[in-house]
């Protein structure tokens, strides 16, 4: 398993296990299964809804002793309506609980975007805070906090683009250690990836199968369904491979951790597997040439009427 090493030496294997749309009744056997495969790496949220059940998962992987918990790397992330930084430890608490844990590996800003107090999916403008009444600054020595507190080893941001990265590397005395962002052949994201190189900041890939299985209302019509493409599927058929596995060869050969989610036994170990596919230069060159910009998590949700936040704020 190859791994992206920290300026402390700490090591996050590349390829990990996403959790969010994992039901619950389900995720507890497919974070059970993919520990037992030899997934070492779970991205979590608490809004995903299934913490504790990932949670209860883990701490019975290491009472079975298959795994140890200094052998895993866990991330979750802070939800929206605790970006004031009072409420930063305090949600990484909460997470810690659910999950059974003294300690993430990875915490992570869910979003450039603030809500008020226990609002967790804005229905009208008045759900929002703005970002010039919690900066994102004032988050981030939050997340300073959660690190000086023994709660976190590594602190880092999602959805973040160059403008806010900026911002935040200005201001911080921990500079971001990870960005976790849509990236896929359809939306790639390479000026972004350059960036976040040159800083010493890695890249995660969520949905990078694309998302098909998402909720209706976050789709679009017509959209191009990745696993189904032209390209994808031939390379996949001459490695006698799936067409996810190519993509997440793709993202692994690019040095951008992924984290593919299911919840079936199958595609958990076939996913698993891509670690070992090789992709040649002309494959790569053929994958990277299906550039769409293609987002399929627009980002519209948090735009409302006479709200704070529009999509260019979103993603700068």
């Amino acid at each position: 398993m190859t791994h992206i090493t920290f300026a402390n030496g700490d090591k996050m294997p590349m390829l990990g296990l996403g959790t969010w749309k994992s039901e619950k009744g389900k995720v507890f056997e497919a974070v059970k299964t993919a520990i037992k495969i030899g997934y070492r790496h779970v991205d979590c949220a608490p809004i995903y809804g299934n913490e504790q059940e990932i949670g209860e998962a883990i701490k019975a992987c290491i009472e079975e002793g298959v795994v140890r918990r200094e052998d895993l790397w866990i991330t979750s992330k802070l939800w929206n309506d605790s970006h004031r930084k009072e409420d930063v430890v305090p949600a990484v608490k909460n997470t810690l609980k659910d999950l059974s844990l003294d300690y993430v590996d990875l915490f992570l800003i869910h979003w450039p975007v603030a809500l008020k107090k226990g609002v967790y999916l804005a229905t009208s403008a008045a759900d929002f805070l703005s970002l010039a009444e919690i900066p994102l600054e004032d988050t981030w020595r939050g997340m300073e906090e959660v690190v000086h507190n023994g709660l976190a080893k590594h602190i880092g941001v999602s959805n973040f683009g160059k403008a806010n990265l900026s911002k935040l590397m200005g201001t911080s005395t921990i500079k971001p250690e990870m960005n976790q962002v849509e990236t896929h052949p359809y939306f790639q994201q390479n000026d972004l990836l350059d960036f976040c190189g040159e800083n010493g900041i890695p890249l995660t890939a969520y949905s990078p199968l694309g998302s098909s299985d998402r909720p209706s209302a976050l789709k679009a019509d017509n959209e191009p369904n990745l696993l189904e493409d032209k390209v994808i599927r031939s390379i996949a058929e001459s490695k006698n491979a799936a067409p996810a596995q190519i993509l997440i060869s793709w993202s692994l050969h690019r040095g951008v951790s992924v984290i593919p989610k299911s919840t079936n036994d199958q595609r958990i170990r076939e996913n698993f597997e891509a670690r070992n596919i090789q992709l040649n230069s002309e494959e790569m060159e053929m994958i990277s040439n299906l550039e769409k910009g293609r987002r399929y998590l627009s980002g519209e949700f948090w735009v409302f009427e006479n709200g704070p936040y529009q999509l260019k704020d979103i993603w700068a």
